[in-house]
Protein backbone atom coordinates (compact mmCIF):
# COMPACT_ATOMS: atom_id res chain seq x y z
CA UNK A 1 0.00 0.00 0.00
CA UNK A 2 1.18 3.15 -1.32
CA UNK A 3 -0.98 5.83 -1.04
CA UNK A 4 -3.05 6.89 2.24
CA UNK A 5 -6.34 5.07 3.45
CA UNK A 6 -9.44 6.23 5.02
CA UNK A 7 -8.95 5.45 8.55
CA UNK A 8 -10.89 7.74 10.87
CA UNK A 9 -13.08 11.22 10.13
CA UNK A 10 -15.83 13.39 12.02
CA UNK A 11 -12.64 15.57 13.49
CA UNK A 12 -12.88 19.02 13.60
CA UNK A 13 -8.81 19.61 14.25
CA UNK A 14 -6.77 16.91 15.30
CA UNK A 15 -3.15 17.08 16.66
CA UNK A 16 -0.66 15.55 18.86
CA UNK A 17 -1.18 12.01 17.63
CA UNK A 18 0.39 9.49 19.88
CA UNK A 19 0.60 5.13 19.37
CA UNK A 20 0.12 4.07 23.15
CA UNK A 21 -1.06 0.17 24.68
CA UNK A 22 -3.01 -0.90 21.24
CA UNK A 23 -4.43 2.56 19.93
CA UNK A 24 -4.22 5.86 18.60
CA UNK A 25 -4.51 8.90 21.02
CA UNK A 26 -4.91 12.20 19.49
CA UNK A 27 -6.13 15.69 21.03
CA UNK A 28 -9.13 17.93 18.72
CA UNK A 29 -8.60 21.24 19.58
CA UNK A 30 -12.02 22.46 18.87
CA UNK A 31 -14.23 19.33 20.13
CA UNK A 32 -11.74 20.10 23.50
CA UNK A 33 -10.97 16.90 24.20
CA UNK A 34 -7.81 13.63 24.13
CA UNK A 35 -9.75 10.45 21.90
CA UNK A 36 -8.27 7.13 21.40
CA UNK A 37 -9.28 5.37 17.95
CA UNK A 38 -8.79 1.75 18.00
CA UNK A 39 -7.83 -0.69 15.11
CA UNK A 40 -11.77 -1.19 14.32
CA UNK A 41 -12.06 2.39 14.15
CA UNK A 42 -14.22 2.75 17.53
CA UNK A 43 -13.48 6.44 19.20
CA UNK A 44 -12.97 6.92 22.33
CA UNK A 45 -13.54 10.20 24.64
CA UNK A 46 -10.88 10.21 27.22
CA UNK A 47 -11.29 13.81 29.00
CA UNK A 48 -12.19 17.16 28.25
CA UNK A 49 -9.63 19.46 28.13
CA UNK A 50 -11.55 23.13 28.10
CA UNK A 51 -8.17 25.43 27.58
CA UNK A 52 -7.44 23.35 24.25
CA UNK A 53 -5.41 20.03 24.53
CA UNK A 54 -2.51 19.34 22.26
CA UNK A 55 0.37 17.45 22.50
CA UNK A 56 0.56 14.28 24.76
CA UNK A 57 2.95 11.79 26.95
CA UNK A 58 3.02 9.81 29.44
CA UNK A 59 5.14 9.70 32.76
CA UNK A 60 7.14 6.89 33.54
CA UNK A 61 4.62 5.33 36.38
CA UNK A 62 1.79 5.94 33.08
CA UNK A 63 0.21 9.34 33.95
CA UNK A 64 -0.44 11.09 30.92
CA UNK A 65 0.21 14.59 30.94
CA UNK A 66 -1.84 17.08 28.94
CA UNK A 67 -0.47 19.89 26.94
CA UNK A 68 -3.18 23.13 27.39
CA UNK A 69 -2.89 25.12 24.78
CA UNK A 70 -4.90 28.72 25.97
CA UNK A 71 -4.09 28.46 29.57
CA UNK A 72 -0.80 27.76 29.11
CA UNK A 73 -0.38 25.00 31.74
CA UNK A 74 0.08 21.69 31.62
CA UNK A 75 -2.05 19.11 33.09
CA UNK A 76 -2.27 15.50 34.47
CA UNK A 77 -4.63 13.19 33.95
CA UNK A 78 -5.12 11.41 37.47
CA UNK A 79 -6.25 7.59 38.29
CA UNK A 80 -9.97 8.94 39.26
CA UNK A 81 -10.02 10.44 35.92
CA UNK A 82 -9.92 14.09 37.06
CA UNK A 83 -7.42 16.43 35.76
CA UNK A 84 -5.13 18.58 37.77
CA UNK A 85 -1.92 21.07 37.34
CA UNK A 86 1.19 19.21 36.87
CA UNK A 87 3.29 22.81 35.82
CA UNK A 88 2.10 26.61 35.31
CA UNK A 89 3.87 27.32 31.83
CA UNK A 90 2.30 31.02 31.52
CA UNK A 91 5.47 32.39 33.66
CA UNK A 92 7.43 31.32 30.57
CA UNK A 93 5.48 30.76 27.48
CA UNK A 94 4.69 33.92 24.85
CA UNK A 95 1.38 32.74 22.76
CA UNK A 96 -0.09 29.24 23.20
CA UNK A 97 1.80 26.14 24.16
CA UNK A 98 1.25 23.59 21.65
CA UNK A 99 3.21 19.81 21.27
CA UNK A 100 5.77 18.12 23.75
CA UNK A 101 7.40 14.92 24.19
CA UNK A 102 8.36 13.17 28.05
CA UNK A 103 11.68 11.48 28.41
CA UNK A 104 12.09 8.40 29.76
CA UNK A 105 12.84 10.05 32.93
CA UNK A 106 9.56 12.02 33.08
CA UNK A 107 10.84 15.52 31.88
CA UNK A 108 8.23 16.98 29.58
CA UNK A 109 9.67 19.62 26.91
CA UNK A 110 6.80 21.65 25.63
CA UNK A 111 6.96 24.24 22.53
CA UNK A 112 5.19 27.68 22.47
CA UNK A 113 4.41 29.76 19.77
CA UNK A 114 6.32 32.49 20.70
CA UNK A 115 3.19 35.28 19.05
CA UNK A 116 0.11 35.48 18.80
CA UNK A 117 -0.72 33.38 15.49
CA UNK A 118 -4.44 33.52 14.87
CA UNK A 119 -4.37 37.57 14.97
CA UNK A 120 -1.58 37.51 12.61
CA UNK A 121 1.16 39.13 14.76
CA UNK A 122 4.78 39.28 13.68
CA UNK A 123 6.50 36.35 14.22
CA UNK A 124 9.11 35.64 16.89
CA UNK A 125 11.17 33.22 18.30
CA UNK A 126 10.43 30.97 21.15
CA UNK A 127 12.33 28.30 23.70
CA UNK A 128 11.41 25.02 24.79
CA UNK A 129 10.26 24.31 28.27
CA UNK A 130 11.78 21.25 30.19
CA UNK A 131 9.07 20.73 32.62
CA UNK A 132 11.40 18.12 35.93
CA UNK A 133 8.90 15.40 36.91
CA UNK A 134 8.21 16.99 39.99
CA UNK A 135 6.42 19.55 37.77
CA UNK A 136 9.18 22.56 38.31
CA UNK A 137 9.45 24.01 34.58
CA UNK A 138 12.29 26.17 33.50
CA UNK A 139 13.10 27.60 30.05
CA UNK A 140 16.34 25.69 27.90
CA UNK A 141 18.33 27.68 26.20
CA UNK A 142 18.68 28.12 22.52
CA UNK A 143 15.88 30.50 20.40
CA UNK A 144 14.23 28.34 17.83
CA UNK A 145 11.31 29.61 14.89
CA UNK A 146 8.07 27.94 16.26
CA UNK A 147 9.01 25.39 17.86
CA UNK A 148 6.61 22.34 16.98
CA UNK A 149 6.62 18.72 16.39
CA UNK A 150 9.30 17.14 18.80
CA UNK A 151 11.11 13.54 19.41
CA UNK A 152 13.76 11.90 21.26
CA UNK A 153 16.19 9.24 19.73
CA UNK A 154 15.96 5.66 21.08
CA UNK A 155 19.22 6.42 22.83
CA UNK A 156 17.34 8.95 25.02
CA UNK A 157 20.83 11.18 24.29
CA UNK A 158 18.99 13.83 21.82
CA UNK A 159 16.23 15.69 21.36
CA UNK A 160 15.29 16.70 17.48
CA UNK A 161 12.89 19.44 17.35
CA UNK A 162 10.88 20.77 14.14
CA UNK A 163 10.76 24.18 13.40
CA UNK A 164 7.86 25.41 11.57
CA UNK A 165 8.73 28.94 10.32
CA UNK A 166 12.23 28.11 10.12
CA UNK A 167 11.97 25.34 7.72
CA UNK A 168 14.09 22.68 9.17
CA UNK A 169 14.63 20.53 12.45
CA UNK A 170 16.83 21.44 15.29
CA UNK A 171 18.53 18.95 17.43
CA UNK A 172 19.73 19.43 21.23
CA UNK A 173 22.15 17.26 23.40
CA UNK A 174 20.14 16.00 26.28
CA UNK A 175 22.11 16.52 29.75
CA UNK A 176 21.99 13.80 32.40
CA UNK A 177 20.25 16.36 34.37
CA UNK A 178 17.53 17.26 31.61
CA UNK A 179 19.00 20.29 30.26
CA UNK A 180 19.27 20.99 26.41
CA UNK A 181 22.79 21.69 25.04
CA UNK A 182 24.87 22.21 21.71
CA UNK A 183 22.22 23.30 19.56
CA UNK A 184 22.84 22.58 16.51
CA UNK A 185 20.59 22.03 12.76
CA UNK A 186 19.89 18.27 11.62
CA UNK A 187 18.07 19.21 8.84
CA UNK A 188 17.45 21.83 6.72
CA UNK A 189 14.11 21.77 5.03
CA UNK A 190 13.82 24.24 2.33
CA UNK A 191 10.48 25.23 0.91
CA UNK A 192 8.93 22.54 3.24
CA UNK A 193 6.87 23.56 6.70
CA UNK A 194 7.96 20.60 9.39
CA UNK A 195 5.13 20.25 12.02
CA UNK A 196 3.86 17.10 13.86
CA UNK A 197 6.34 14.36 13.45
CA UNK A 198 7.74 11.08 14.42
CA UNK A 199 11.00 9.10 14.35
CA UNK A 200 11.36 5.87 12.71
CA UNK A 201 14.11 2.73 13.24
CA UNK A 202 16.36 3.87 10.85
CA UNK A 203 17.18 7.20 12.01
CA UNK A 204 14.27 9.02 9.55
CA UNK A 205 11.62 11.82 10.31
CA UNK A 206 8.02 11.38 9.21
CA UNK A 207 6.36 14.38 9.25
CA UNK A 208 3.66 17.00 8.23
CA UNK A 209 3.35 19.50 6.02
CA UNK A 210 0.52 22.00 6.30
CA UNK A 211 1.02 24.31 3.27
CA UNK A 212 2.44 21.50 1.08
CA UNK A 213 -0.11 19.08 1.80
CA UNK A 214 1.84 15.93 2.48
CA UNK A 215 3.99 14.20 4.55
CA UNK A 216 7.77 13.85 3.87
CA UNK A 217 10.48 11.63 5.51
CA UNK A 218 13.85 13.41 5.61
CA UNK A 219 17.01 12.02 7.50
CA UNK A 220 19.88 14.09 8.95
CA UNK A 221 21.58 16.18 6.66
CA UNK A 222 18.54 17.34 4.98
CA UNK A 223 17.69 14.57 2.35
CA UNK A 224 13.70 13.97 1.92
CA UNK A 225 13.78 10.07 1.17
CA UNK A 226 9.92 9.75 0.42
CA UNK A 227 7.09 12.07 -0.22
CA UNK A 228 3.01 11.00 0.30
CA UNK A 229 0.42 14.02 -0.92
CA UNK A 230 -2.65 14.60 1.53
CA UNK A 231 -6.14 15.73 -0.14
CA UNK A 232 -5.52 18.78 2.76
CA UNK A 233 -3.07 20.17 4.09
CA UNK A 234 -1.54 17.81 6.68
CA UNK A 235 -0.92 18.27 10.27
CA UNK A 236 0.80 15.54 12.28
CA UNK A 237 1.61 12.15 11.75
CA UNK A 238 2.64 8.72 14.11
CA UNK A 239 3.96 5.53 13.31
CA UNK A 240 2.04 3.01 15.12
CA UNK A 241 -0.06 -0.33 14.57
CA UNK A 242 0.38 -4.01 15.49
CA UNK A 243 3.97 -3.78 14.08
CA UNK A 244 4.72 -0.04 14.14
CA UNK A 245 5.01 0.54 10.71
CA UNK A 246 1.22 2.08 9.86
CA UNK A 247 1.63 5.82 9.49
CA UNK A 248 -1.37 7.38 10.93
CA UNK A 249 -1.50 10.96 8.82
CA UNK A 250 -3.81 13.83 10.56
CA UNK A 251 -4.97 16.43 8.05
CA UNK A 252 -7.19 19.07 8.12
CA UNK A 253 -9.07 21.59 5.97
CA UNK A 254 -7.44 24.64 7.44
CA UNK A 255 -5.44 25.42 10.62
CA UNK A 256 -7.10 28.75 11.48
CA UNK A 257 -10.58 28.25 13.91
CA UNK A 258 -13.05 29.63 11.69
CA UNK A 259 -12.07 27.18 9.04
CA UNK A 260 -12.16 24.11 10.95
CA UNK A 261 -14.01 24.56 14.52
CA UNK A 262 -17.57 22.35 14.96
CA UNK A 263 -17.36 21.04 11.32
CA UNK A 264 -15.73 17.80 11.60
CA UNK A 265 -13.60 18.11 8.21
CA UNK A 266 -10.40 16.88 9.67
CA UNK A 267 -9.15 13.04 8.93
CA UNK A 268 -7.31 10.35 9.93
CA UNK A 269 -5.54 8.37 7.13
CA UNK A 270 -2.69 5.59 7.15
CA UNK A 271 -0.19 4.32 5.18
CA UNK A 272 2.40 0.90 5.43
CA UNK A 273 6.04 2.01 5.31
CA UNK A 274 9.43 0.48 5.94
CA UNK A 275 10.63 1.08 8.85
CA UNK A 276 8.63 0.93 12.22
CA UNK A 277 8.93 3.58 15.08
CA UNK A 278 11.82 4.33 17.51
CA UNK A 279 12.64 6.44 20.19
CA UNK A 280 10.16 8.84 21.43
CA UNK A 281 6.39 9.30 21.44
Amino acid sequence: MTELQPFHAGIDFGEGPRWHNGRLWFSDFYRHGVFTVDLDGNETLIVTVEGQPSGLGWMPDGTLLIVSMRDQRLLRLDGDGSLSEHADLSGLATGHCNDMVVAADGTAYVGYFGFDLESGETPAPARLIAVSSDGSPRAVDGELLFPNGVVITPDDKTLIVAETFGSRFGAFTITDDGDLVDQRIWAETPGLVPDGCCLDADGGIWFADPVGAGVYRVIEGGEITRSIPTSQPAIACMLGGDDLRTLFVLSSPGTHPDDVAGKGGSLIETVIVDSPAAGRP
